[in-house]
């Protein structure tokens, strides 16, 4: 089960190349989900952090784990429309986009396969 789906989702989701003890019966494709948060979360967070302790910022952590939740969300249900049962070599990146760099996007991308 992912830890990102719902309860009692099939997806598997993992940075390695393969599953140990399990084997890549078919290869569907490359899969990518993305969230972007707006430019008022960094406003928000930079403008006037008050929840700081030894150097970091909990609510703008906790944005962060929601975007990568949605981005990972989205990848793997679009490994599920492909057939998959499972998306391997799973890469997470962040990216500041937009006018005055004022938006983040995450993404992840990986490879839909089917395992036995």
């Amino acid at each position: 089960m992912s830890i990102w789906g719902k309860p009692g989702a099939d997806m598997v989701s993992t940075t390695t190349p393969t599953l140990e003890g399990r084997r890549i019966t078919a290869y569907h494709g490359i899969v990518v989900g993305e969230a972007i948060l707006g430019a008022n979360v960094f406003r928000d967070l930079f403008a006037g952090i008050t929840d700081i302790i030894g150097g970091r910022s909990g609510a703008y952590e906790k944005s962060l784990q929601e975007a990568r939740g949605i981005a990972i969300r989205e990848m793997e249900q679009k490994g599920a429309g492909m057939g998959g049962n499972a998306v391997v070599g799973v890469d997470l990146d962040y990216e500041v986009i937009g006018k005055d760099s004022g938006m983040l996007m995450v993404s992840a991308s990986g490879t839909a396969v089917t395992v036995e």
